[in-house]
């Protein structure tokens, strides 16, 4: 029994250090958030209104104005790039977004978006794809075109994204005749699968249809049509660790949404949407709808978001993974910290004011924010 004996106080002696060293270790204590100490400076200034921005692999900045300008940034020294097409500058219209192939190193692709002039004379979006001679536009390709029809000239989007598979995506707004939203709305391109207008589009990096694209309600076989219902969308970003596409559009009066897009999504505009019409009128009862996704974040009144980007250098350290959000009509930028597939948390970020068109990152994992009046980018770095 003397071996049965020692096996029991040993076993007792364990128990005892175990249960005092449950009772007396502390509460692991969480580590302290870190907030950049962030340093702003202008990069360049005097410019029409800078919307489309991207860098190049040796760091070079490529921008275009809206008017129809495109420009090449180098170490300070600027100069333009000729050759570009016209573009349709009435009203919201003109040169937009402008993306640089992940790819660039080795195929030489540059991508914009713009507004054109159908042959019907009013409004159309047009994606294109280039490259560069010396500083002038080399064998430009169209590789998607929404028609015409956009008579308001308004709600062009656009949006230019490349996603971890290499597929490129495009925001495109409702365009049409007018936005009013509601029972009574006249234009529905948004929600109609068959027009181009007020969708998500998804297309191989050439502008062809990827066979697992879906299949909206209506058609008989995929399109570049990823998800739609929305309005006016100007801000596309990829979520650095799942991979999702993130995109924000301007709401009416009131409503501005943060959107996760999803295959064959319908996102509500016209027939729903937190805001009202300009008028005043309501458009409904809520975002809450069978087969409607409802925005994982909104504001009202409206902030006019206009450009978006992931934080994902270790510089901005508590910062990194949030969600940069310009704004156009609150003149701020806005840091949205996000959780999961939900944002609780945003806030202002100082020493950054001015109509805002767009937010990028660049290579150096500094911040780069395009304001306008005079058209001008400045640079954000975090120690």
């Amino acid at each position: 029994m003397a071996p049965l004996s020692r096996m029991c106080s040993l076993l007792f002696i364990i128990i005892l250090l175990t249960g005092c060293g449950k009772k007396d270790d502390p509460a692991p204590v969480p580590e302290p958030l870190v907030v950049p100490t962030l340093e702003i400076s202008t990069l360049l200034t005097g410019y029409e209104i800078i919307w489309g921005m991207d860098f190049l692999p040796d760091g070079d900045l490529i921008f275009g104005e809206k008017r129809g300008r495109l420009f090449r940034s180098s170490k300070g020294n600027v100069v333009e790039i000729t050759g570009f097409p016209a573009v349709r500058t009435a009203a919201q219209g003109g040169l937009l977004d402008i993306r640089v192939h992940p790819g660039y190193a080795s195929n030489g692709w540059i991508y914009a978006s713009y507004a054109a002039t159908s042959s019907a004379n009013n409004g159309e979006l047009r994606l294109v794809r280039f490259k560069l001679s010396g500083n002038a536009v080399q064998g430009l390709e169209t590789i998607f075109s929404t028609g015409g029809g956009n008579t308001w000239n308004g709600h062009y989007g656009s949006r230019i994204l490349f996603d971890r598979s290499g597929m490129l995506w495009l925001s495109v707004g409702e365009g049409g005749t007018g936005s009013y939203g509601g029972a009574s709305a006249g234009n529905r391109n948004a929600s109609d699968p068959a027009s181009r207008w007020g969708k998500i589009h998804r297309m191989t990096d050439a502008g062809g249809v990827p066979v697992d694209n879906p299949v909206l309600p209506g058609q008989t076989v995929p399109g570049t049509s990823y998800a739609y219902g929305v309005r006016n969308p100007q801000g596309l970003a990829l979520h650095p660790v799942t991979g999702e596409v993130w995109e924000h559009e301007h709401g009416p009066k009131g409503g501005d949404e943060v959107n996760i897009i999803s295959k064959g999504a319908h996102y509500g505009w016209p027939q729903y949407s937190i805001g009202v019409n300009y008028d005043g009128t309501t458009i409904s009862q809520g975002h809450t709808a069978s087969g409607i996704t409802a925005p994982i974040h909104t504001w009202t009144p409206s902030v006019g978001v206009c450009g978006a980007a992931f934080i994902t250098s270790d510089r901005f350290r508590s910062w990194k993974g949030n969600l940069l959000v310009g704004g156009l009509a609150s003149q701020k930028l806005y840091r949205c910290v996000q959780d999961g597939a939900s944002i609780p948390t945003v806030e202002i970020v100082s020493g950054v004011s001015g109509r805002i068109r767009n937010v990028v990152q660049g290579p150096d994992g500094a911040v780069y924010v395009s304001v306008e009046g005079p058209g001008r980018v400045i640079r954000i770095q975090a120690n």
